[in-house]
């Protein structure tokens, strides 16, 4: 796996650094949450010191790679993003458990910020719908949500970043 730094230092020592890790699962869907979720973020940039990327196989891989980015310490905060559509087996419900009790345990650690922006559709057209159609861009809010709770966690530190 290699981290691709997509947002080079704006501001280098001042702002935040996220770490984006996404699914190539469903790299239709995948694909464009991060790029919404990019596109929130150079918005934002004067707040960012740094984005990195990670892609991982699948959604059930997050946890680990997420887990790894929190405990490494060089993340202000963490968005995952994947896509989990319902199939005709049970692996859906086994898949949407795993990383969601993942992804609740590792941000409950209270480190770093984690942020779940994992779609959990019945259909293609579901997950579409999210990433720029009838229901939003669920990248996006994942990105603004995720700069908010960095915010809240500097301010809840008296501006002391670990």
């Amino acid at each position: 796996m290699k981290i691709e730094e997509v947002l080079p230092a704006a501001v280098p020592g001042r702002g935040f650094r996220f770490l984006v890790a996404v699914a190539q699962y469903n790299s239709l869907v995948t694909d464009r949450l991060l790029e919404g979720a990019l596109g929130a973020f150079r918005r934002a940039e004067s707040q960012i010191e740094t984005i990195a990327v990670v892609r991982v196989p699948g959604a059930l891989e997050l946890p680990f790679v997420v887990r790894k980015a929190v405990d490494s310490g060089a993340h202000d905060g963490v968005l995952a993003l994947g896509c989990v559509i319902r199939g005709e087996t049970g692996h859906y419900e086994a898949v949407v458990s795993g990383v969601t009790a993942g992804l609740g345990q590792i941000n409950a650690g209270g480190l770093v910020p984690v942020v779940f922006g994992i779609l959990t559709t019945d259909t293609l057209l579901q997950a579409l719908d999210r990433v720029g159609g009838k229901a939003g861009h669920k990248g996006v809010e994942g990105a603004e949500t995720l700069l908010a709770m960095a915010r809240l966690s500097d301010s809840l530190s008296g501006g002391r970043r670990p």
